[in-house]
């Protein structure tokens, strides 16, 4: 069974910068339809960060679930690096990550 924590914030300091791999900067529009740019919006408009235990074995990572300005909620998959967010995937929430994060809001 997977186990998440829960977090309105995350850590107590506001990390806004973001490392992006070229080769993946444009992978989540092409297969989800998220530009890197809307991608980086969630971040400012109080997400539901949950980490993922499964999935941290090498590096720790984390689940963001929020609105983008196109308002649609995402979800997004990442890490930090050098104190900068590194997105590994972004998407649109499915509608058990939307109940999820109106749970919390």
């Amino acid at each position: 069974m997977k186990q998440f924590v829960i977090r309105k914030f995350l850590v107590d300091k506001d990390i806004f910068a973001f490392d992006w791999d070229e080769g993946n900067k444009y992978k989540n529009e092409k297969k989800h339809n998220v530009k890197f740019k809307e991608t980086e919006e969630i971040f400012s408009d109080k997400p539901v960060y949950f980490r993922d235990n499964a999935h941290s074995a090498q590096e720790i990572r984390w689940y963001a679930i929020g609105f983008s300005e196109k308002d649609r909620i995402l979800k997004i998959v990442f890490t930090y690096r050098k104190e900068k967010i590194r997105v590994i995937s972004a998407r649109a929430a499915s509608k058990k990550e939307r109940k999820i994060y109106y749970s919390v809001y």
